[in-house]
């Protein structure tokens, strides 16, 4: 069995976002695309996807409304405002930057 990984602290806003500028989607389909195109090694648990996803709506980056789901019921449907697509492209520029910084320092020799 492949181990699962808690998401980074600090990468949350990003990783939903980015889900989120694939198209509109409701909160149980953003943690399940995550473990998806993570190959089942990130899962966000809900408590700290949904307090995210409310935190997010707030900043303005998420607007959302009430649609209908695959199963029929109602559910809050997710999608990015402008101002989110702005703050995505802010945020992965800083991870790419990051993680070259982190790369270097695994890739010296001891």
């Amino acid at each position: 069995m492949k181990d699962k990984s808690e998401v980074l602290q600090g990468t949350l806003d990003m990783l939903i976002l980015k889900v989120v500028a694939l198209g509109p989607i409701h909160g149980y389909g953003i943690a399940q695309r995550m473990r998806q195109i993570s190959k089942e090694v990130l899962q966000v648990q809900q408590g700290s996807l949904y307090p995210a996803l409310h935190r997010l709506e707030k900043r303005g980056w998420l607007e959302s409304s009430w649609q209908e789901s695959e199963s029929g019921r109602p559910a809050k449907f997710y999608k990015l405002s402008a101002e989110g697509r702005k703050q995505l492209a802010q945020e992965q520029l800083s991870w790419e930057r990051v993680a070259g910084a982190i790369a270097l320092i695994l890739r010296t020799a001891e």
